[in-house]
């Protein structure tokens, strides 16, 4: 009798979902981009962040509901492709490959420039090649291996959060009494205005990148219908509001936006409040948060192109098939690994350039899937609440405006690799004469039976 073909294993919980989202968008990373969020807001930067946070629900309220609606791996190119279009799902996946694929590099690239500056006489290539080691290692094992270990980085990531805006306030009530903890210059100010925070929102809402990557875990998830769209919600709030806080805690260390170095404006901060021991402490947060989403990220990114690869849209053989013994996508996981080898020979600005492209390309589709789905249900003569077409309209106006702000680079770039997307769908689809492969079977298709109309709200 043939063995089984291997399948993903259902084992995670809302908890821990909501960690690995948490640690995909790492919370520490406000702090990493203070000073230069500082500089937009004018000295406002949780307002900012608050900001962003509403606009951020929006989009993943609209996740929320195509996880529910189809429970499967694949994130955006699998609710594009099944509320839309084969084609245009092919395309927003190529697409969000850009954030999926490339953004454990960019994570990679960031820890390994926090070690550098501490340690120069290390060489660079060493610490990049240990983050991608231990992760790859940690994610091949499976994810319930990765899930322990991603919840003793997420502890010691708010520790060191806790420890920051314990230290904050006590540096602020020192110097200028219980009345400095009430103050509301942080939020708004003489410099604050509406231009300023719109544009610092702009900004902090890279920082919410992650909480769409849990849904490509929805086939390792218990229940998915109800786990996966409350951990997207959960990781939104409890991200904004880690966000708000501990740049609150900072703003009222250093009011305003002027710093040495807009770029390492926290450091500042962390000496003021501890010395050297602050600096130190602040650091070892950040490289640990680093490898934490790293973890995270290609573990996402292996389960994207898992799916991908199932629907032979990529290649089957390699992308689409899982270990027999770890039940892991070990092929896309090691590919992931060996991509991270880039962030060698680019710079920070460079490779984070383009992953916001297609980031927010999917959340824009995400969005207007859901409003496919409500527009079909109506059809069919199914009762719909007005909210729930008004809630992923306004998400995709949002997500527009986030897209074409974007620096001219990221657009240029974002264009080029769709259209090498595009090149490559006219080849599988015969000039789109016919749709791409689609999956004829698969773990969850007894569950897609019963969600094929799609029902939302």
């Amino acid at each position: 009798m043939p063995e089984a073909t291997p399948s993903l294993q259902r084992t995670l919980t809302v908890r821990s979902v909501v960690l690995f989202g948490l640690a995909y968008m790492t919370p520490l990373i406000a702090l990493g981009t203070f000073g230069v969020v500082a500089a937009e807001t004018g000295g406002a930067v949780p307002t900012a962040y608050l900001v962003a946070m509403v606009a951020m629900l929006f989009t993943a309220y609209s996740y929320g509901k195509m996880a529910a609606a189809y429970p499967v791996a694949g994130s955006a190119y699998t609710y594009v492709r099944r509320a839309l279009d084969s084609r245009v799902g092919f395309l927003v996946g190529w697409a969000v490959l850009l954030d999926y694929f490339f953004l454990p590099m960019v994570i990679w690239l960031l820890g390994g420039t926090y070690l550098q500056a501490q340690f120069p006489a290390v060489p660079f290539w060493v610490w990049i090649v240990s983050f991608i080691a231990a992760t790859t290692f940690l994610n091949v094992l499976g994810i319930t291996v990765a899930e322990k270990a991603n919840f003793l980085l997420m502890a010691f990531q708010f520790l060191v959060i806790g420890i920051f805006v314990l230290l904050c306030l006590r540096h602020v009530l020192d110097a200028r009494g219980a009345a400095g903890l009430l103050d509301t210059a942080p939020l708004i100010n003489p410099a604050t205005t509406a231009a300023g925070v719109s544009a610092g929102a702009a900004l902090a809402a890279y920082s919410f990148l992650g909480f769409d990557a849990v849904t490509t875990l929805t086939e390792e998830s218990v229940n998915p219908r109800k786990t996966i769209p409350r951990a997207i919600l959960l990781i939104a709030l409890i991200g904004g509001g880690v966000f708000a806080l501990v740049t609150f805690a900072a703003q009222l260390v250093h009011p305003g936006s002027t710093f040495a170095d807009s770029d390492s404006a926290v450091f500042e901060i962390a000496a003021v409040i501890a010395g050297d021991l602050g600096t130190a402490l602040l650091l070892a947060g950040l490289v640990i948060a680093q490898f934490a989403s790293g973890l995270a990220a290609q573990a996402s990114a292996a389960r994207l192109l898992f799916a991908m690869g199932r629907d032979t849209v990529l290649p089957r053989k390699l992308f689409g098939s899982l270990h027999p013994r770890f039940r892991t996508p070990v092929a896309n996981i090691v590919l992931t690994g060996c991509v991270g080898l880039v962030a060698l020979v680019l710079d920070v600005s460079t490779s984070t350039s383009f992953v916001n492209f297609g980031a927010f390309t999917a959340f824009t589709a995400v969005n207007i899937s859901v409003i496919a789905l409500h527009l079909r249900n109506r059809a069919e003569g199914r009762r719909q609440a007005r909210w729930t077409l008004a809630i992923p309209a306004a998400g995709t106006l949002i997500d527009l405006w986030l897209l074409v702000n974007l620096e001219p680079t990221a657009l240029i770039l974002g264009g080029i690799w769709l259209a090498a997307g595009i090149v490559y769908l006219a080849c599988r689809t015969r000039l789109f004469r016919v749709p791409p492969p689609e999956m004829a079977t698969g773990p969850d298709d007894d569950v897609l039976a019963t969600s094929s109309s799609g029902r939302v709200g």
